[in-house]
């Protein structure tokens, strides 16, 4: 009968044991569950600017445009604006962090001056 305390016993703590590692696996799933969904919307707020950026940008008149041509900081984003052919400029929105990623990209076509 002793024997079979000592057996039960160490049942339980094996048992309680397993129930805590799954219970910090489970917290540790619901904590990083947690942290995408931050990170999903914070990716998704700073697009959500730099698309407002995007379309004040291509609402801008050829004379503007030609001014704003190369790289520049505007606030937390670097735009970049190129003109590939006379009537063309393509703009294009990128993060400060990693400034060979294009967030978004734009070409607008602009006519040329006339004499």
């Amino acid at each position: 009968m002793r024997n079979e305390r000592g057996v039960v016993l160490l049942e339980v703590l094996v048992a309680l044991v397993v129930l805590t590692i799954a219970g910090i696996a489970l917290t540790e799933d619901v904590g990083a569950g947690l942290r995408a969904e931050r990170d999903a919307q914070d990716r998704e707020s700073r697009l959500a600017t730099e698309e407002r950026l995007l379309a004040a940008l291509t609402l801008l008149k050829r004379t503007d445009l030609d001014q704003r041509i190369g790289r520049r900081q505007i606030g937390e984003v670097v735009v970049d604006v190129q003109r590939p052919e006379r009537t063309l400029y393509r703009i294009a929105i990128l993060q400060e962090q990693s400034p060979n990623v294009e967030d978004l990209v734009t070409v607008v076509y602009r006519t040329e001056p006339r004499p």
